[in-house]
């Protein structure tokens, strides 16, 4: 960490007048995995493309569905989708973004071993270029969410031509149609992007260079940011933010995110699956029972966050109300554990992403099952890498987040039907899987809701498929210097309008 601190401060060294206003460096909390959009799961890596990578839409502060490489989308039935994009937009190699790359990536999509978005769009069975400038969607039933998909990294479209070279290495030197374009990556240490003079939009793109810089150490990151060799934070611990209020130099932004932080329970993802824990959902409700949401936000992040049990935040039109967290109750899991014939402590591992404060929340709930008869093993990982072992089964349960989709399929589909891409403990009930398609065909809100509601009855209280925790904030610093940000639900920093002064 001494490494990191020098090498930003030599950054800012290096640095000096006019040319140092041209360069923003903003401080991840991890190191992004591969940047390729159909293979990418981290939500850091969302924050590197959307400075690499326009979307046919985006979402505004409002989570309001507007147009970005696209102009607009007809509904043509409530299966047929038809978009009309952009003329004249370049991708970073000069090649131009038409109906037929928008074809091509979304098909790339759809059929890439290893593709994270094939179960977010899955349901279009034919994309079809109308003309250069129209693209039709063919799902195979109505989807109430599909739209929203095209939002995030399911809408990002990429170069057909660099695509094909590269193959599976595109995501080591990716070419989209973003305001920037990749210059250099070093893993573990930084991410260089450069103002694509050929941007569609140009003129709301005012910083010439982006660096990102991974620092997983809350500490070290706000140091960073407070000496000046950071101008922006992505993200702050809430004991940290009233400090930094007091500072004149620094701006501190706090607002609700779309997501959650949860425990994925490895049920039947291989080897590791092999385990009292995944056997019986009995020993899994005792689990959870043994842990005090609101305890565990009041020590590690001040009562800041909303303890939850659902995947589906409290502002959110398809919140269930009455699916509340059940109270800590050590003398019920006890007797669960007793009912499920365990005569001794039950050993459990969980994965932890490598950083201070959820090392800390960890460890408080290692404090609080163990009350119940669990001897829960911390194993700390670097976050990218902890994804990677999760999709391959390589964990018995994980404490991961999600930073969350406007849309309530985005927060549940692909982590609890049995053909998600993200259900990375293999959970799999017919029930369940036919309760989610049909919400995704519900347009009616009432009616959807409920769906969800029914879901979370069999899939999180009765098969104790995962355990939610909270409803987060993101909480971003940066210099007073910076002008510009607009503070959007999903939490990402978008350049479009950034100033530096």
């Amino acid at each position: 960490m001494i490494r990191r601190t020098l090498l930003a401060a030599l950054a800012s060294l290096g640095l000096a007048g006019a040319a140092e206003a041209q360069n923003l460096r903003i401080g991840l909390r991890e190191d992004p995995d591969i940047l390729d959009p159909t293979l990418a799961r981290t939500f850091v890596g969302r924050i590197v493309f959307a400075a690499l990578c326009d979307k046919l839409f985006d979402i505004n502060e409002k989570l309001e569905i507007v147009p970005q490489l696209a102009t607009g989308h007809v509904w043509e039935d409530p299966k047929t989708l038809r978009i009309t994009l952009r003329e004249g937009v370049r991708f970073h190699d000069g090649e131009p973004m038409d109906a037929e790359a928008v074809r091509y990536s979304l098909n790339r999509h759809l059929t890439l071993q290893g593709s994270f978005r094939r179960s977010e769009i899955g349901i279009a069975e034919a994309i079809e270029v109308v003309d250069p400038l129209t693209i039709r969607i063919r799902l195979r039933e109505a989807s109430a969410p599909f739209l929203s998909q095209l939002t995030d990294r399911a809408g990002m479209i990429v170069s057909p031509k660099a695509a094909e070279a590269a193959g599976r290495n595109f995501g080591n030197a990716p070419v989209c149609a973003g305001p920037y374009r990749l210059v250099e990556r070093v893993a573990q240490d930084r991410i260089v992007v450069e103002r694509f003079p050929g941007y569609w939009d140009a003129g709301r793109i005012q910083i010439q260079r982006i660096t990102y810089l991974p620092i997983p150490d809350n500490t070290v990151r706000l140091a960073n940011l407070q000496s000046g060799a950071l101008e922006m934070v992505q993200t702050i611990e809430p004991d940290d933010a009233k400090s930094l209020q007091r500072n004149s130099r620094l701006k501190v932004v706090s607002y609700d995110e779309l997501g959650y932080q949860s425990i994925a329970l490895n049920i039947g993802n291989g080897p590791r699956a092999n385990t009292a824990l995944a056997r019986d959902p009995r020993i899994r409700a005792a689990f959870e029972l043994a842990i005090d949401r609101q305890a565990v936000n009041q020590v590690v992040y001040e009562g800041t966050y909303t303890p939850t049990a659902q995947p589906v935040p409290p502002e959110n039109p398809y919140h269930a109300p009455g699916f509340v967290p059940e109270a800590r109750d050590v003398a019920r899991a006890r007797a669960l554990l007793r009912e499920a014939g365990v005569t001794g402590p039950v050993p459990v591992e969980m994965t932890v992403p490598n950083n201070p404060d959820l090392r800390q929340a960890a460890e408080v709930i290692q404090a609080m099952v163990q009350e119940a008869g669990f001897a829960l093993k911390l194993n700390a990982m670097e976050f990218a890498s902890s994804l990677q072992s999760a999709n391959r089964g390589d964990f018995e349960t994980y404490l991961t987040a999600w930073s969350g989709r406007v849309d309530p399929d985005g927060n549940t589909w692909t982590f609890l039907h049995s053909q998600g891409g993200q259900n990375d403990g293999k959970y799999s009930n017919p029930e369940v899987d036919r309760l989610l398609d049909q919400a995704r065909a519900e347009t009616d809100v009432a009616a959807r809701r409920a769906l969800y509601a029914k879901v979370f009855e069999i899939a999180l209280r009765r098969d104790r498929s995962r355990i939610y925790l909270w409803h987060r904030k993101n909480i971003v610093a940066h210099t007073a210097r910076l002008s510009g940000f607009v503070p959007i639900a999903d939490g990402l920093i978008r350049p479009q309008g950034l100033r530096l002064n």
